[in-house]
């Protein structure tokens, strides 16, 4: 079982920053694949970013290419988002996930545990 628990959202100006956390339970951290979704108001969850377990490859969505980057440091049971050049359609509840076959992916089906997810806003 792996919890997690997001952290670093908050309101911003569009082109500002944030960094998003996401802290995870349990021993085996580095075995899994990490991924963050979000969800903006009367839209679906949507993928946004992904970081395998063996050689740390990401993929991205294309709408956060070039502005966004994964990342994750498996000695503090943590992966990082780091949001730059932020937008206001980037408004949304941003959600950490691990998928325990270690192979990142942007399918949301495959992964086996979410958080409660954190809000980000992004004002014009």
């Amino acid at each position: 079982q792996v919890q997690l628990v997001e952290s670093g959202g908050g309101l911003v100006q569009a082109g500002g920053s944030l960094r998003l956390s996401c802290a995870a339970s349990g021993r085996t951290f580095s075995s899994y694949s990490m991924g963050w979704f979000r969800q903006a108001p009367g839209k679906e969850r949507e993928f946004v970013a992904c970081i395998n377990s063996i050689n740390r490859r990401t993929y991205y969505a294309d709408s956060v290419k070039g502005r966004f980057t994964i990342s994750r440091d498996n000695a503090e049971n943590t992966v990082y988002l780091q949001m730059n050049n932020l937008k206001p359609e980037d408004t949304a509840i941003y959600y950490c996930a691990a998928d325990n076959n270690g192979l990142a992916s942007t399918r949301e089906a495959l992964y086996d545990y979410w958080g409660q997810g954190t809000q980000v806003t992004v004002s014009s």
